[in-house]
């Protein structure tokens, strides 16, 4: 298994492998950039089919995290961590504490957070053996509420911010009023972004792979449901993709009648040739690593000193970035993805 050959390896600092025969841990940790800052990013557990799809894993994701923290502006890096088990029959106490132990061998320089297979309550196992996990400290949140790690409240805000930012500058108004948006997923960030437009006025068109999401919407918002194979192609001014990745492509293309994309989730765009397939075809794209930076943001703040104010005024510079690219974008012609990355790039390479 090679790895400075692998295609996903970009000048990556570090990768450590981990193993321990007796919790039956296997994990690896990989810091792309701490040019920043300290690398942060999530602990993923998932059930690899193979340990070169782990490393492949963990080597975009790094980079990506890298990308995102330096578009927030945060004096962070980029890292990423994955244990490969599948976290419903593999994970135990002993192996989560034996992970722990690996992040503090590293002394710092990854810190890690929750991500896809892992919980606030597995880093608080982790955390009795490393002072180098985030988000899961009980304080209060940026809507007034209790929060114990959860980043949902933040990504939803910093997506709406976005989205505002997306509009005003495709339609030259920052009102909502009688804006139709589109949500597909309508989960805990989703369904929280919902709420932040129906408040502003917006008129919500909703779909879910779990009913009661639907539901909720629908009953607590005033929403119309649609099927989720159908809510892409909606006669809408945005759609705001806040499940699944990889839902901007050739089809969904093909039927969007929608202007703007802005939404919460990651890996919107299926392959990197659709950013400039988006932007040829007259739609604005807000690049989901830029708009949906809330989360990162609010767990760097829980480390260097939380309040809730503080955390909403930098999420609301995401709205500012946002009009650079697009401003940018306009006068290159380029795809927003592209200059998104290309932003980035001036922040963290030295």
């Amino acid at each position: 298994m090679s790895i400075f050959s692998h295609p996903e390896f970009d000048q990556h600092e570090q990768v450590n492998f981990f193993h321990d025969k007796e919790t039956g841990l296997k994990a690896i940790i990989a810091v792309h950039n701490s040019n920043r800052g300290p690398a942060l990013g999530g602990c993923r557990m998932w059930q690899y089919g193979s340990d070169a799809e782990a490393l492949t894993d963990v080597l975009r994701l790094s980079k990506g995290m890298t990308y995102k923290s330096a578009l927030a502006n945060l004096d962070l890096g980029g890292g990423k961590s994955v244990i490969i088990g599948n976290p419903r029959e593999h994970k135990s106490e002993a192996l989560l504490e034996m992970m722990g132990r690996a992040l503090e061998s590293l002394s710092g320089r990854y810190i890690a957070a929750e991500d896809s297979g892992t919980s606030v309550p597995d880093l608080q196992v982790m955390a009795r053996h490393t002072h180098y996990v985030a988000g899961i400290t009980e304080r209060t949140g940026i809507d007034g509420l209790p929060c114990n790690g959860d980043p949902s409240p933040a990504t939803a805000y910093g997506t709406f911010v976005g989205l505002k930012a997306a509009v005003a500058h495709k339609f030259g108004t920052q009102d909502l009023t009688g804006l139709r948006v589109a949500i597909q997923g309508v989960g805990n960030v989703g369904f929280r972004l919902a709420k932040h437009l129906h408040e502003a006025g917006a008129e919500l068109i909703v779909s879910d792979i779990y009913p009661a999401f639907v539901e909720r919407a629908v009953n607590g918002l005033g929403a119309t449901a649609v099927a989720a194979d159908a809510i892409l192609a909606q006669e809408v001014d945005v759609v705001a993709p806040c499940a699944l990745g990889a839902t901007i492509n050739d089809q969904s293309l093909a039927l969007m009648k929608a202007k703007v994309i802005a939404g919460a989730a990651n890996n919107q765009l299926e392959h990197a040739a659709h950013d400039q397939q988006v932007r040829d075809a007259g739609i604005l794209y807000a690049p989901d690593f830029a708009i949906n930076a809330g989360g990162i943001i609010d767990i760097f703040y829980e480390r260097t000193g939380h309040t809730p104010d503080k955390v909403r005024t930098h999420i609301e510079t995401i709205g500012d970035t946002l009009a650079e690219i697009f401003k940018r974008s306009d006068a290159s012609g380029e795809g927003t993805g592209v200059i998104a990355n290309r932003l980035a790039e001036e922040r963290f390479i030295r």
